[in-house]
């Protein structure tokens, strides 16, 4: 069995492709970022591409983190080529999915191109804004491109290319009097910081495009996986108040509360789970945790002691820390410290997807799931020295 967030994903749809004044701006763009492993991939495919498709829409979908090392835009262009062939292809499912929700309207041969598809995104061919454009005006309707990971596109000379080439399409086809359809674009990535600067930061093709935080599953999917183990654990199974806040406790991630229950098998007869499971779920939640608290420690005292402030402060914080500030690091490393030096050390937390960029100069935990596992090591690190004196 499967569990559906079929709600969010209607109402994510809904406010995509038939916007209220408020909404329209998602024509500029949507980006959805938040951490790896929390179910955005799944709902994307279960949920949120059924919900546009069966509104009419096309939906084009690539992820990038299927093949890490493949260059981004081939990746992106081979999905459109893919797609944009299944279209003219007659009895295709794509197509016929079209024809069954829409007023597509192409007989039995299919939507036909005035380009070569094989020549689409190179030298000599079609550009995406042409390819679009013809698609959206003989299949009258949207079309959303969905790149998965899309954090992957930065940096390369190509992926900067790939996303200017989308941006020129998202205005070659909305900015039509009388359009029949818009290009929309979606981006969801597991890297918030670098998600955010492509609709925050001026030299990005979708700067001023919109940011959300991915919604991540709530109590009524831990209810959902409680009935489910229920007949296996029995009298074993945690209550749902218990298990919902062990799930918060391991940062909403599916898999380690899988993990965490099937401890529960293991528990002796006439053992109360709800007495044990918080700190099962407490130990699967610090190994998650350590994994991101390795790559700090990784990056020596400075960066230690640059995110310890930033959680301990709360919300966020500026980038170039005040005098008083540099001085109490100073001391506490036994060495002189510059705002450059702190700057360093941001830049590269932010690489490393701790840190995130959430306006000019100002920064804050990527994963609220780190920087509570954090605070805690340092509050009991403060108790050990108190106990120690």
């Amino acid at each position: 069995m499967t569990f559906h967030r079929t709600a969010l994903a209607d109402e994510m749809a809904q406010q995509l492709l038939n916007p209220s004044y408020l909404d329209t701006s998602l024509r500029s763009g949507l980006f959805l970022s938040g951490p790896r492993r929390v179910g955005k991939t799944t709902f994307l495919a279960r949920d949120f591409i059924p919900a546009l498709e069966n509104r009419g829409a096309i939906v084009i979908y690539v992820d990038l983190w299927s093949q890490p090392q493949t260059n981004s835009a081939d990746l992106v262009h081979d999905a459109i080529r893919k797609s944009l062939i299944e279209l003219q292809t007659p009895g295709s499912r794509i197509l016929k999915k079209l024809k069954r929700v829409s007023s597509l309207s192409v007989g039995g041969v299919g939507i036909k191109f005035s380009f070569q598809l094989g020549h689409l995104g190179k030298d000599g061919g079609a550009s995406l804004a042409q390819a679009f454009t013809e698609l959206v005006d003989q299949a009258n309707t949207d079309v959303v491109l969905i790149i998965d990971e899309v954090q992957h596109a930065m940096g390369a000379p190509e992926g900067d290319h790939l996303l200017h080439a989308l941006k020129a399409t998202r205005d070659a086809v909305n900015t039509r009097n009388g359009t029949p359809g818009y290009f929309l674009f979606v981006g969801t990535g597991s890297h918030r910081a670098r998600v955010q600067e492509l609709a925050v930061k001026g030299n990005q093709a979708f700067n001023g495009a919109v940011t959300h935080e991915f919604p991540v599953l709530g109590q009524d999917f831990v209810e959902y996986i409680l009935k489910q183990v229920r007949p296996t654990l029995g009298a074993k199974t945690p209550s749902l108040p218990v298990a919902d806040a062990a799930f918060k406790q391991m940062g909403s991630r599916p898999e380690e509360l899988l993990k965490a229950l099937n401890v529960c098998r293991q528990l002796p007869q006439g053992a109360l789970a709800d007495e044990h499971f918080p700190t099962i779920a407490q130990a699967f939640g610090t190994a998650a945790a350590d994994v991101e608290i390795q790559k700090i420690e990784a990056l020596g005292p400075l960066a230690e002691a640059v995110f310890s402030r930033i959680c301990t402060i709360g919300g966020n914080v500026k980038g170039s820390f005040t005098a008083p500030t540099l001085r109490e690091f100073s001391a506490q490393l036994g060495r002189e410290v510059t705002s450059g030096d702190v700057q360093g050390v941001i830049h590269l937390m932010t690489s490393a997807n701790l840190l995130m960029r959430v306006g000019h100069g100002v920064y804050g935990v990527t994963d609220s799931f780190v920087e509570q596992a954090w605070v805690t090591r340092l509050q009991a690190d403060d108790i050990f020295r108190a106990n120690t004196r």
